[in-house]
């Protein structure tokens, strides 16, 4: 007996081992062994994975947050690799621009790598994420019949989804978030086991996808789609997650979709919806956060937002809403009216015509011929009228006349105006209209031009402070022009100053051009009348003590918007765009508003055609590209601005950048170690994040990878959202 617990005795401390080891982890076939160390040769030995040598056994791992294999009955049935490679949220999307600094190398095929994944007969979770995997995703992926989780997200595989994948019929995640699909997505109605599918940040579109009803979660945020919220969503009674925001979508908000019982989060940010709000609708029980801004949405809000639990968020700025708070953050209902008939047009239908009808249409098809010539008439006398009038100007050209000239020319309509957004056209609103001022109303403003009221002379010429006979301050720069064949000439690069007025530039109230003859060749002067701004910069703001403190994180993000939306109107809300526009600090000038106005920028003329040349030669982040040059002079802005340092030089600019860039990957405590301590408490961890990434976007050396300003406003408008649900919930503390 005694014998026998001496032998239970050594055998106790086995068959504990034995119970408590998974029968399911065991080391992997040969064979899948093998198609590991394929994996690993085909990722270009990814950093989580340099560690494998052939005596490791890969399913006694400890697992971790980039890699994990969970393996069953010697089978890999789990294999989750995340690398750290940026992703193309974080770069413009263009093919040119993929450099081995973001994705794998040019030997990489993304064909080869599926060949060998689905030898992995048993796999049910993949995820392979931030590894820089590059080209279209094969159709051969269905052959993971047993797939039941896929994450292939922060890569760069680009072309449309596969249809195969719509034969995956265990599949029950599908996150594909952060690549560059296009295209329709598949039909994935078949895959009855699906409830998640995460497809954000693609360029997938334009219809919405057919979709299983047993879904749980639904993103397709950051895409293309351009088309009406599907009224079978109706039918979705599992729906906990529904986020469309920033895509193209139109016309109305299903009424059943706020009430739907299992519903938590709903984001309809920025799209095109319109209407009206059912205001008598009940709210879901578990709604928890709603985001509808940025919409052309009228009327009042759901009743039930109001009797939402106090931790709920809604959001709504940016509408066109009657609402009594934040009213001051909607736009009047006509603009939402006019914008939603634009964002879809309805097609025409066919009538049946009558007889009568038909004698009515010939009565007025004759009505309106006689009026089509009686028009033609009228503008043959016109024309004759003008050219014999222009025949008279070239005899004679003196001060009063350039000036009419200009007038007339300036309010001609061009293709500037033409292409210019109605959102953009809005910006302007508010401002005094254009005009055209007199030789003695600039004559008047500036005291004859007194040296007292002389600002500036350099390069671009004079710069004048005046005051108007109605009392308003305005600058006005003086530009002398030298060219043959005045005032022809020049009219088309005058013709840009009307249209050069935004919310969030130092816009261009009106302009006076004066032709001397006196000389063989003719000289003009031109005269540009800018708004006054309190001349307060955004330099002098952070350099000041008392004032920095009241720029707070909220704050510096909204003059941050600002200055991106001044950029991108000089960018995009012109033709052609306007480029190197020397953005720096001391020429973001703010109100007593605290909102940005971009100064300074490059106005097209002819005499500045030797200035811009010389701009265009400067290496600033080792690029010639005058529109990458803005970028990257807006992300030294968003450095100083984070920050709070003054930054001077361009190996400071490094040496900061690169710091943020080491510190953003790190905990939370590292980060807060290189912002300005004066913002401590006021942002959220992931506003300051998402500005923080993108800022080292602006400032990348290799000039194709900066984003372009679209990019930079989304990531910040983005960060902003982010940081008013933060606030809204009550985070504010001082942990950050």
């Amino acid at each position: 007996m005694k014998n026998l617990w001496v032998c239970l005795s050594y055998l106790f401390p086995a068959i504990i081992l034995v119970l408590i080891t998974p029968s399911s982890v065991a080391q992997p076939t040969t064979n899948e062994n093998r198609i590991l160390f394929q994996i690993q040769k085909l990722l270009e030995y990814p950093q989580v994975l340099q560690g494998w040598t052939r005596w490791t056994n890969l399913c006694f791992l400890p697992p971790s947050p980039s890699l994990m294999i969970v393996c069953s009955n010697g089978h890999v049935t789990e294999l989750t690799i995340i690398g750290n490679k940026t992703s193309p949220s974080s770069h413009i999307h263009k093919a040119a621009s993929w450099t081995s600094l973001q994705t794998l190398s040019g030997r990489f095929s993304i064909d080869s790598l599926f060949t060998v994944m689905t030898k992995l007969s048993n796999l049910k979770a993949l995820s392979l994420v931030s590894l820089g995997l590059w080209g279209p995703l094969p159709s051969k992926i269905n052959r993971l019949w047993s797939l039941e989780v896929l994450n292939i997200s922060s890569n760069f595989i680009y072309g449309e989804i596969p249809q195969s994948i719509s034969s995956m019929i265990n599949l029950r995640s599908i996150v594909l978030v952060d690549n560059l699909f296009n295209g329709s997505v598949p039909d994935l109605q078949r895959l009855a086991s699906l409830e998640e599918l995460n497809l954000g940040g693609n360029k997938l579109g334009p219809q919405f996808p057919s979709l299983g009803k047993n879904l749980v979660t639904i993103i397709l945020r950051n895409n293309s789609i351009r088309s009406h919220i599907p009224p079978q969503l109706e039918h979705f009674d599992q729906l906990k997650v529904f986020d469309i925001s920033f895509n193209g979508f139109f016309g109305n908000i299903p009424s059943s979709l706020i009430s739907k019982p299992s519903l938590q989060y709903l984001n309809l940010a920025a799209n095109r919806l319109s209407g009206n709000l059912s205001v008598n609708k009940a709210c879901s029980s578990a709604l928890t956060f709603v985001d509808i801004s940025r919409n052309l949405l009228i009327g009042k809000l759901p009743s039930c937002f109001g009797s939402m639990s106090s931790n709920a968020i809604v959001l709504y700025s940016g509408n066109c809403l009657s609402t009594k708070k934040f009213n001051n953050q909607q736009h009047p209902s006509s603009y939402c009216k006019k914008e939603g008939a634009l964002a879809v047009k309805p097609p025409g239908k066919k009538l049946k015509v009558s007889d009568s009808g038909v004698k009515l249409g010939l009565v007025l098809g004759i009505i309106g011929g006689a009026v089509v010539i009686a028009g033609l008439l009228v503008l043959l006398i016109v024309f004759i009228f003008r050219k014999s009038k222009a025949e008279r100007l070239n005899h004679k050209i003196d001060k009063s006349v350039a000036s009419n000239y200009s007038a007339r020319a300036s309010h001609r309509p061009n293709n500037a105006t033409r292409h210019i957004p109605q959102a953009m056209k809005q910006a302007a609103v508010g401002m005094p209209p254009y005009r055209n001022f007199t030789s003695e109303e600039i004559e008047d403003a500036t005291n004859n031009f007194d040296s007292s009221n002389l600002i500036e002379e350099g390069s671009q010429g004079q710069l004048y402070k005046g005051s108007l006979r109605d009392g308003s301050v305005v600058l006005v720069n003086c530009v002398k022009i030298k060219q043959k064949g005045l005032p022809h000439s020049i009219m088309q690069h005058i013709e840009v100053l009307p249209n050069l007025r935004h919310r969030h530039m130092v816009s261009v109230l009106g302009h006076c051009i004066i032709t001397e003859q006196d000389h063989p060749q003719p000289t003009s002067t031109l005269f540009i009348v800018f708004e006054h701004i309190s001349n307060v910069s955004l330099r002098d703001q952070l350099a000041d003590g008392r004032k920095r403190e009241m720029l707070k994180w909220p704050q510096r993000m909204a003059i941050s918007i600002g200055i991106a939306r001044g950029v991108r109107f000089l960018h995009t809300g012109v033709a052609p765009g306007i480029f190197g526009n020397n953005l720096k600090m001391e020429n973001i000038l703010l109100d007593d508003s605290l909102n940005a106005k971009v100064s300074r920028y490059s106005i097209p003329l002819p005499s500045k055609s030797a200035l811009n040349d010389q701009s265009a030669t400067n290496r600033i982040g080792s690029t010639n590209n005058a529109e990458k040059e803005d970028i990257y002079q807006l992300g030294v802005i968003l450095l100083e601005v984070i920050t709070g340092n003054q930054i001077a030089s361009l190996s400071e600019i490094e040496e900061v950048k690169d710091e943020l860039e080491r510190v953003s990957s790190e905990a939370t405590s590292v980060v807060r170690s290189a912002i300005d301590p004066s913002l401590r408490g006021t942002y959220a961890y992931d506003s300051m994040k998402t500005a923080v990434q993108i800022t080292i976007n602006c400032l990348s050396e290799v000039s194709s990878q900066r984003p372009s300003v679209e990019d930079v406003l989304w990531n910040l408008q983005y960060s902003m959202q982010v940081q008013e649900s933060w606030t809204s919930s009550g985070n504010l503390s001082t942990k950050l």
